[in-house]
């Protein structure tokens, strides 16, 4: 039987899986296997994987012909999954050596739905630890209420997937898989739905994925219009919000944190290209005259100026005919 599935999606990374594959042989046990999903890669990861699958144990190589993006390797990944729990790693970071089977341990000691975990962050030759925005550590909790309150961070705000592993009834409660085609904030959907549809989930004081940012393959290094996927992903999390029984509670959490993500890309407008900038501004006030009005005016009001100021004057645009997300 298999215990742990670990889903790693790969896509013109060759400079990186090296690394990767070996930070899995240094996790290996003979209860989990590695679903590597490449991605339809271009460059010399196809030829590197292909020595993985027979290197590697537990190695499971799974190929894409189209590219589809994370969330779909994801899904696929997903679906080939055999193991009572399942986690995931993206195909340029890296883990500890022995960091699974104390991951493991420590989500069948606690007995929840999914478990978080802190993380490294690398860029360049820094380092720096990201702590999920939970206080109570080892301790099984409600997801439903980490989400709040509105106005700070929590665990919906630390979207990584990687960053935990998850009990295979969350695949069969229809919980685990990701929206398909998504290219960016992928893991925003996905974390909320988890955090109000699973029953039970903990954080434990575990670091052994090591994050690299900065890379230059990277969606969030670039400014192409596969980055407006965020608009179609928080759309998501505000349509299946309004669906929910304690709509009023949640949705303020749910359009503030849209708001503060709208408001930091357009911060940022300079790194896209001219014509996704103007895309990135009209859908952005399309976006924000979709959201419920009166839930809205209060989040800006909580807002610092700067940003209260650039999304209300975003508001007010006018609406070119057509637009839509």
């Amino acid at each position: 039987m298999v215990k742990l599935s670990v889903i790693v999606p790969f896509y013109n990374v060759q400079q990186y899986a090296p690394d990767t594959l070996r930070s899995l042989k240094s996790n290996a046990r003979e209860d989990f296997e590695f679903i590597l999903v490449d991605d339809c890669s271009r460059d010399g990861t196809p030829e590197i994987l292909a020595r993985a699958e027979r290197e590697l144990p537990g190695a499971v190589l799974v190929r894409h012909e189209q590219n589809g993006g994370l969330a779909t390797a994801r899904n696929t990944g997903i679906d080939r999954a055999r193991g009572e729990y399942l986690t995931f790693l993206d195909g340029d970071d890296w883990l500890a050596p022995g960091y699974y089977p104390k991951l493991l341990a420590a989500i069948e000691e606690l007995g929840c739905d999914f478990l978080r975990t802190d993380h490294v962050q690398c860029t360049a030759r820094a380092r720096s630890v990201h702590r999920v925005p939970v206080g109570r550590r080892n301790t099984v909790l409600s997801p439903r209420e980490a989400i709040l309150p509105a106005d700070r961070s929590t665990s919906v705000d630390y979207a990584y997937a990687w960053a935990g592993v998850y009990h295979r009834r969350l695949v069969d409660k229809g919980l685990l898989h990701f929206t398909d085609g998504l290219r960016t904030a992928e893991d925003r959907p996905w974390i909320w739905k988890l955090h109000r549809e699973a029953e039970s989930f903990a954080v434990v004081n575990l670091l052994g994925v090591f994050y690299r940012r900065g890379v230059a393959s990277s969606l969030t290094q670039i400014g192409d219009v596969r980055q407006l996927d965020f608009i179609r992903a928080f759309d998501q999390v505000i349509t299946e919000t309004a669906a929910d029984r304690e709509a009023g509670v949640l949705l303020p959490k749910a359009v503030r944190t849209y708001c503060a993500i709208i408001s930091h890309h357009l911060g940022s407008i300079e790194r896209f290209e001219p014509a996704v900038a103007k895309q990135l501004k009209s859908l952005s006030a399309a976006a924000l005259r979709r959201m419920p009005q009166d839930v809205l005016d209060e989040a800006l009001d909580s807002m610092d100026f700067q940003r209260a100021t650039r999304l209300r004057r975003l508001r007010r645009r006018p609406a070119p005919a057509g637009a839509a997300a």
